[in-house]
């Protein structure tokens, strides 16, 4: 290549990387916390199956700011609640599953663009995982959805419920977790399932294809024959939108009834959070085959009252800096074991710019909950 090619190539180079800046904010600044609860919000409303996940921490944030508006590329922890999917309870009401009972973790990468001042998510990858942190002899332990021993004690706890109901009849539409505890005695089994109105004759129950059909959540302890079970209707089957959410759920979330075996997750021992990738919205994302319970493409969901700006050209392929993409099997647990990071202390902002960094980075952010 001429000198003059050379020139011409290196002020076409220097022309984007003057649009094209790329701002380091601390992980617990104001900006960074608006853009993990759109991403959480909105990772909710993906999440067909089992819990509604709290953000823990902020791992790390990289704004590049262009023409046409700003790309978030975030890094967030988040654990799983005790509210399932359907349950109309704001997120801030929901407690965090302690590590007594086995607390599941989501780490997802998540790409949010900003346009005329509303935040909305594009692209997002997510991997699930059960941390055994902390575990000690007789806690409980997470079992197969499809433990054979623990469905029958579904089962008999179900009929046990369903015979001191007189206002109908109940069959399971999900299991969200089973569990059991090795006590004086052998073990005892803690169940946790989601179920709806059925009509039944004789011993066969066909779930009511309804959205006014009373559903709840029962959690059941422990063994076939001599067990407790106690369960809660959700209070409104209409949609809900939490007043500190900063995404809207369009509508209900779809939850599948598993009949027969009453669940078909093959070993798994938690619901995953979704994995969604869409190389179409975004090139920020590596693909990943992480989860087993992938819906289709949604549309993006705006945050604000603000309609989103027509897509632009495809955004530059930018390397995230995030951890590799998830390859385990869905059949093989994966033990976390998670290392809090001493906070650093308050200091003025300094915003941090690529390629030369001049004062650390404050990320990691706060842990909340452990």
């Amino acid at each position: 290549m001429n000198l003059l090619g050379i020139t011409v190539v290196l002020g076409l180079l220097a022309g984007v990387w003057a649009q094209i800046n790329v701002v380091r904010p601390q992980c617990d600044s104001p900006e960074a916390e608006e853009a993990a609860q759109v991403a959480r919000d909105y990772l909710n409303t993906q999440h067909t199956h089992g819990y509604k996940y709290a953000l823990n921490r902020i791992e790390d944030i990289k704004i590049y700011t262009k023409p046409d508006g700003e790309i978030y590329v975030l890094e967030i922890d988040l654990l799983e609640t005790d509210c399932h999917v359907l349950d109309p309870t704001p997120l801030a009401n929901c407690t965090v599953r302690p590590k007594i009972l086995t607390a599941v973790e989501g780490d997802c990468d998540v790409v949010l663009k900003r346009v005329s001042g509303a935040l909305t998510v594009t692209a997002f990858k997510c991997k699930t995982e059960e941390s055994t942190e902390d575990l000690c002899v007789g806690c409980h332990t997470l079992l197969p959805l499809n433990d054979t021993t623990a469905l029958e004690f579904v089962q008999a706890s179900l009929a046990t419920f369903n015979n001191v109901t007189v206002n109908g009849t109940y069959t399971v539409m999900e299991v969200g977790r089973l569990s059991s505890q090795v006590v004086s005695g052998g073990p005892i089994y803690f169940a946790e399932y989601i179920v709806v109105e059925a009509n039944c004759t004789d011993d066969a129950c066909v779930p009511l294809n309804d959205t006014m059909a009373a559903r709840g959540i029962c959690t059941a302890r422990g063994l076939s024959s001599d067990h407790t079970v106690d369960c809660k209707m959700f209070l409104t089957l209409m949609p809900v939108v939490d007043v500190n959410s900063t995404a809207a759920l369009a509508t209900s979330p779809a939850v599948h009834a598993h009949t027969g075996s009453l669940s078909p997750m093959h070993g798994l021992r938690h619901h995953k959070l979704t994995t969604l990738y869409d190389p179409h919205l975004s090139g920020l994302l590596s693909e990943s085959g992480e989860s087993d319970e992938v819906v289709p493409v949604a549309p993006t969901v705006a945050v604000t009252g603000v309609a989103p700006a027509p897509a632009a050209n495809p955004d530059p392929v930018i390397d995230t800096g995030s951890a590799s993409d998830s390859s385990g099997s869905a059949e093989v647990p994966v033990v976390v074991v998670k290392r809090d990071v001493p906070v650093p202390a308050i200091v003025d902002t300094v915003t941090q710019k690529d390629p030369i960094a001049l004062v650390p980075v404050l990320c990691p952010g706060r842990v909340r909950f452990f």
